[in-house]
């Protein structure tokens, strides 16, 4: 089963709408917005890492707004416990049995704001249902059902009572990206209106989430060539050989990438993928994977150098797959 040229239409139109219903909330940010939708229709998670005020948590409420479905907001503590996460199972003593009382993590998109300040403990409640899509409690495992996506964010300069996110759950997340400061224009857009103070209330419902499972599904069966393949797979493993890679890049993120790259390509209105689609996405779905050498960070080599090396330095296919 492939994709066909009017299915390829109707999900270029439906991203567009949903990247413009977004940036009602964060103005001159498209790109940004488009990975972003991007990591959704992947059923993937996604970790915004930026300096304060940037609008990290109105992006994620934005898009949790955009989509007609449940929603919750995790704001992560010290003291925040594994079970304010998952649930905990309760005895109900006028019925005489235990009931369970699912967590804020059982909604379709789940905001876990500043992530990095939680204990190991409670960061560690959500491996299991980033990665499975289920959460088990006292021995019973449950379904948190489709769609369903994690938003983490986290402020890389302010380090004190935070706790650093391990490899593995780093390495679960499909994507990490940044807002940035909006642009000149932008900036003056938001000072004219500086009236509205919570700009993601003005971002309406426009899909539902059985729609959302029904693109991603639609976005499994992108044609991708055996050459594009390859070309992934020599990404990473070169990954893993760089001079400057301690730990390059896993499993995962080689099937990340292909992930992405397929609603990549459908979000641009094609039924297949190229080159460009992998190089476009290679930053923001490797960039956390990669633990560089001490020695090279401290010479000043940054992940998004080694990644720009990787990309020059491993050929792409050349012809345009049909």
């Amino acid at each position: 089963m492939t994709v066909t040229t009017e299915q390829a239409r109707w999900f270029h139109d439906t991203f567009e709408k949903l990247c413009d219903n977004v940036e009602k909330a964060v103005l001159g940010k498209r790109n940004v917005i488009r990975l972003v939708l991007t990591a959704l229709l992947s059923e993937g998670h996604l970790l915004l890492e930026d300096y304060p005020g940037t609008g990290k948590t109105q992006l994620a409420r934005a898009l949790a707004n955009t989509v007609q479905g449940s929603h919750a907001r995790i704001q992560f503590t010290p003291d925040l416990l594994p079970s304010d996460v998952t649930g905990v199972t309760v005895y109900d003593q006028g019925k005489g049995t235990f009931e369970f009382h699912p967590g804020p993590i059982f909604h379709s998109i789940v905001l876990a704001d500043e992530i990095n300040r939680a204990s190991p403990k409670t960061q560690s409640a959500l491996l299991e249902v980033m990665e499975e899509g289920r959460v088990t409690v006292d021995g019973a495992t449950r379904e948190v059902g489709r769609p369903f996506m994690v938003i983490a964010t986290q402020n890389p300069i302010e380090q004190a009572g935070t706790y650093r996110l391990p490899e593995a759950q780093l390495d679960r997340f499909l994507m990490k990206t940044s807002v940035g400061y909006p642009d000149r224009n932008a900036t003056v857009e938001l000072l004219m209106n500086s009236s509205v103070r919570d700009r993601a209330t003005l971002v309406t419902p426009i899909i539902t989430a059985p729609t959302v499972t029904q693109m991603a599904e639609m976005a499994d069966q992108v044609y991708i060539d055996q050459a594009i393949v390859a070309y992934v797979s020599a990404l990473v493993d070169e990954s893993r050989r760089h001079k400057h890679v301690r730990l390059g890049a896993s499993m995962r993120g080689c099937l990340a990438l292909v992930r992405t790259a397929k609603v990549w390509a459908l979000a641009e209105g094609r039924s297949q993928v190229l080159p460009d689609d992998i190089k476009s996405l290679a930053e923001p779905v490797l960039c956390h994977r990669l633990i560089l050498d001490p020695e090279a960070m401290f010479n000043g080599v940054t992940v998004e150098d080694v990644i720009g090396d990787l990309l020059t330095s491993v050929p792409a296919p050349q012809e345009r797959v049909s």
